[in-house]
């Protein structure tokens, strides 16, 4: 295979790659990209159903952990005014833990730009193969149209010109034949008109579907930090009310991370199996959409010396053609104008238009080579299989690391609530700790005065 120049599959392709898979019936499924088999599916739907086999055993930790709080807590004597044992190392660990989330929130930005970076750099070489496809079938388009009007216009008046020299006659008539020979093999080159699959389409679909996902975890991300914040900002004010509505939130926080793991964990094994060997995928694919030849995706795809060039012949041809055409028009203008003065305009608007059409000939010779769309190709797999699959990796980073600090802070949060001291707002407002000094003075008895007598 003709591996993309700058492309190599990375250390995590390989790693995720060799990861066992299985589908339902827990039956191996080999490792090879196939999104179209239901074995295939079935394996990526497993392994995005651990997260939510985590997600159940999280939940059933944090249950039993607080059912065990709540009732096999031994009940304080009254008038008991000192915390708790282990209170404050719970509201520390609750701290500790939040400041854990908060580092993985970092990480999940992080890795939700390398992700976004890694698909607008795919949408950029979609772009850019687009554009060169556009260019070679204006190209062709152009010189077809050029060429089939230097025949109709300037061939045609040189012949009646030249009409009473019959050798001069049959030497523009060569020129004519050379000039549609050229014309018949240039639309053959053209070889993505008329094709279904639109580069410029899937280029704007992967960047619709790339703004909503980068979104998505910037508004989870900011959630998480809110919800990390706000619940900081209750342990330190020793607000219940806020750290009742935080642990609610932090509950929600937690099933969307399990979920996001999930997602993350099945899109990134099966993004390593794209990226260990993805051109013969493409390959078929391209083929299946577009019904193009296997020669010209091979050359295209691969672009190696063990693949020759499809359109090489056409090319020679061509180019020989244009050659012969030019040098008949020169030997015309040697012989013809000195007899036929009128036969200097029409040669001299034939030369100048095989002068342009030879130009862009060339130009449409680079275009037509491998280097261009492979190197393309090179960069969008560069940027899914390295930027977007290293920004899927610190995501899930960042995922297991919300899970399990928002599931340490939903079981150190009790214990730091029950540490709360009491509040009794009919005591604070009404003054009663003020009025009950005044009352008692007035129930004691005044002092005797001192007698003096």
């Amino acid at each position: 295979m003709g591996t993309p120049p700058g492309y190599r599959p990375s250390a995590w392709v390989h790693l995720l790659h060799q990861l066992p898979r299985a589908d339902f019936q827990l039956r191996p499924v080999p490792s090879d990209f196939a999104p179209r088999e239901q074995s295939y599916q079935q394996a990526l739907l497993l392994v995005a159903s651990l997260a939510g086999l985590g997600l159940g055993l999280s939940l059933i930790f944090i249950a039993v952990y607080l059912i065990r709080f709540c009732c096999c807590r031994t009940p304080e004597p009254p008038g008991a005014k000192s915390p708790p044992p282990g209170g404050g190392c719970a509201t520390w660990s609750c701290i500790a833990a939040l400041l854990v989330g908060c580092a993985g929130i970092g990480i999940g930005f992080y890795g939700n730009s390398e992700a976004s970076d890694g698909v607008s750099q795919l949408s950029a070489a979609l772009l850019h193969a687009n554009h060169t496809l556009s260019d070679i079938d204006h190209l062709v388009l152009g010189l077809v149209e050029r060429l089939g009007e230097a025949v109709r216009t300037e061939l045609t008046s040189l012949e009646e010109v030249l009409t009473q020299h019959t050798d001069l006659v049959a030497a523009a008539r060569g020129a004519r034949r050379q000039v549609e020979a050229v014309v018949q093999q240039l639309p053959g080159l053209a070889f993505w008109r008329g094709v279904p699959l639109s580069l410029l389409q899937v280029a704007e679909d992967v960047s619709f579907v790339e703004e909503y996902r980068w979104l998505a975890y910037v508004l989870l991300l900011l959630l998480e930090l809110l919800v990390s914040l706000f619940t900081l900002l209750g342990l330190a004010r020793q607000s219940k009310w806020l750290v009742v509505l935080m642990t609610t939130m932090i509950l929600l926080v937690l099933v969307l991370s399990w979920g996001s793991m999930g997602l993350e964990a099945a899109t990134a094994v099966g993004l390593s199996d794209f990226c260990s060997s993805p051109d013969t995928y493409l390959l078929n694919v391209t083929q299946e959409e577009t019904g193009l030849s296997s020669d010209i995706l091979s050359y295209y795809f691969l672009c190696s010396e063990a693949v020759s060039n499809p359109f090489q012949q056409r090319l020679t041809v061509s180019q020989r053609a244009l050659a012969g055409a030019h040098s008949n028009l020169q030997g015309l203008e040697r012989e013809a104008v000195p007899q036929f003065p009128a036969a200097q305009e029409p040669l001299l608007s034939l030369e100048e238009t095989l002068n342009a059409t030879e130009g862009d000939f060339h130009q449409l010779v680079a275009l037509l080579h491998c280097r261009s769309l492979h190197k393309d190709y090179g960069a969008a797999l560069r940027g899914l299989c390295e930027d977007a699959l290293e920004g899927l990796l610190f995501l899930l980073l960042f995922s297991l690391l919300s899970a399990s600090a928002l599931a340490a802070a939903l079981c150190s949060l009790p214990r730091a609530w029950a540490l709360f001291p009491p509040r009794n707002p009919s005591v604070s407002c009404s003054g009663s700790h003020l009025s009950e000094p005044l009352l008692r003075a007035r129930l004691e008895p005044a002092p005797a005065l001192p007698s003096w007598a």
